[in-house]
């Protein structure tokens, strides 16, 4: 079975920052399409950031030069750096498998996997 653990978020103030951790098991990550998606209440899943078995990475012009995301193969362990945050980060922010192609976070065929998720808070 695939788990994805979710790690590493709390609450900090504007200007700060969090680095995320999402551990996999059961499944190799050196080959899998990971992603990042937020969801803040009572607004529509954002996948903000993903990084393609190429290592190719992805980012949404919301937190492009703030956050990068990077994986390490030989902790298995995917990673979001989050600088310079703002209040409207504030979100629960999960990580996510894929072996299809990318898609709304919302749709249901865009992930194989899915953690708990992490809540991020930003204070002003």
């Amino acid at each position: 079975e695939v788990q994805l653990v979710e790690s590493g978020g709390g609450s900090v103030q504007a200007g700060g920052s969090l680095t995320l951790s999402c551990t996999v098991s059961g499944r190799t990550l050196e080959h899998t399409k990971m992603a990042w998606y937020r969801q803040a209440p009572g607004k529509q899943c954002e996948l903000f950031s993903y990084i393609d078995v190429d290592s190719r990475t992805h980012y949404a012009d919301s937190v492009k030069g703030r956050f990068t995301i990077s994986q390490d193969n030989a902790k298995n362990t995917l990673y979001l750096q989050m600088d310079n945050l703002k209040p409207w980060d504030t979100a629960n922010y999960y990580c996510a498998a894929s072996s299809s192609r990318w898609g709304p976070c919302y749709a249901e065929a865009t992930f194989d996997v899915r953690g708990q998720g992490t809540q991020v808070t930003v204070s002003s």
